[in-house]
């Protein structure tokens, strides 16, 4: 190798160490509220204020999960059984949606797209709102239905629209051989488009999910005050009845974290092809 090339590879070989140094750094600085969380959760009462912090939880303590697992349980309960009914009822809408506007061409289906695209807009408390109204004629306050069909309200038009950009790529041949072969659009969807959009169904699930999990502006208006409560709710109460737990405050705020970081850690892949589809055409 001539001396320039090797001056060329030693610039390339610094340059890449410096990008990467400073994208652990940048990493580092976004991820420290989230390992201080965990820090203070390990802590003990009598350290809490102590100046300055510890860095690291020189004497640990488990106490903050032993009072999570006593009395949040029921709160990551609800959570979990409004998460999977908003999966479900948002896969359940989303997906016939997204296959007819991708492949049945319904008249007017470019407007149904652009509504769903201004539907994500609206900001949240207005939508409450308007579902506090319409619940108290129902009545469907403080119930977990009602606040899985809230919650889907905000993941159907996302999931729609994924759901239609997946769907356009499907080979058009595949359901045309379908057609031949005697199967009708509900039968096709179901046989062929439903199982060939596997990363769009994870992608969605994995968002309708995460919303409905952390979601506090919806269950704080509709649900607040009733037996079963999720767990955003739960630690807004423990916040307000134990302002001086932050170990235990913390500990909530850590077990209420899992759920989402591992369910997103295994579906990683899933959701990056499934937000990339459609992004390319040939």
């Amino acid at each position: 190798m001539t001396r320039s090339g090797k001056r060329t590879q030693g610039k390339t070989t610094t340059r890449t160490w410096g990008k990467t140094t400073i994208g652990v750094l940048l990493t580092a600085i976004m991820l420290f509220p989230v390992y201080w969380m965990l820090n203070v959760s390990l802590t003990r009462d009598q350290d809490m204020r102590k100046s300055p912090p510890d860095l690291f939880p020189v004497h640990g303590t488990l106490a903050g999960y032993r009072t999570v697992l006593d009395e949040q349980l029921p709160y990551l309960g609800t959570s979990l059984v409004i998460g999977l009914g908003t999966v479900a009822l948002t896969v359940a809408l989303a997906a016939p949606a997204g296959y007819a506007l991708a492949k049945l061409r319904p008249r007017g289906g470019g407007v149904l797209s652009f509504l769903l695209l201004t539907a994500q807009m609206i900001p949240g408390i207005i939508m409450a709102m308007g579902f506090y109204a319409i619940y108290l004629q129902l009545g469907l306050l403080q119930s977990v239905p009602g606040l899985i069909v809230a919650d889907s309200t905000l993941a159907v038009p996302f999931a729609v629209l994924i759901f239609t950009a997946f769907m356009s790529g499907i080979p058009g041949e595949l359901l045309q051989a379908a057609k031949t072969d005697g199967a009708g659009p509900w039968r096709t969807f179901r046989s062929i488009v439903l199982p060939m959009s596997r990363n769009a169904v994870v992608t969605v699930s994995l968002f309708a999910f995460l919303w409905s999990w952390s979601d506090f502006v919806f269950a704080s208006t509709l649900v607040n005050g009733g037996a079963r409560e999720p767990i955003t709710l739960g630690i807004y109460h423990y916040i307000g009845n134990n302002n001086q737990e932050w170990n235990a405050i913390m500990a909530t705020a850590v077990v209420a974290s899992l759920p989402a970081a591992v369910i997103l850690v295994l579906a990683q892949r899933y959701v990056a092809a499934g937000v990339t589809a459609g992004a390319v055409k040939d």
